[in-house]
């Protein structure tokens, strides 16, 4: 009998771990931010929109830093995308993106490549 109850407690323990590693910090693994960038305006310079989308359902996400190049910071406000360094450029300063949030931005000049760096998930 105490094989059995073993057994019980273990299968529940491993249930009980393996929920809580789809917890708290595994709630958006997948689910990292994304960005689009789309061409809104056809004159010399073309304007581009950037969003920059939380696609977490759970958790904000942080500290968004994209590669950005030789971006000019002259071409959007630093509230929005502050050049830190030559390609390394941080999203709304920093601060959290809201679950399912989309943040945007907008700029005129040739198009500048900005796949996303780095970011982290704030769950508590």
């Amino acid at each position: 009998m105490e094989k059995h109850q073993f057994l019980k407690l273990l299968a529940f323990t491993s249930l009980a771990l393996s929920s809580l590693h789809y917890g708290l910090g595994a709630k958006c693994g997948s689910n990292g931010p994304t960005i689009q960038q789309t061409q809104v305006g056809y004159g010399n310079p073309p304007k581009y929109i950037v969003e920059v989308y939380n696609r977490c359902p759970m958790c904000p996400v942080i500290n968004i830093h994209l590669k950005c190049g030789s971006f000019p910071q002259a071409l959007v406000s630093p509230r929005l995308l502050k050049v830190v360094a030559f390609d390394d450029c941080v999203v709304n300063g920093g601060l959290p993106l809201a679950p399912l949030q989309k943040f945007s931005f907008s700029y005129s000049h040739s198009k500048y490549l900005m796949p996303l760096a780095t970011w982290s998930f704030q769950c508590e």
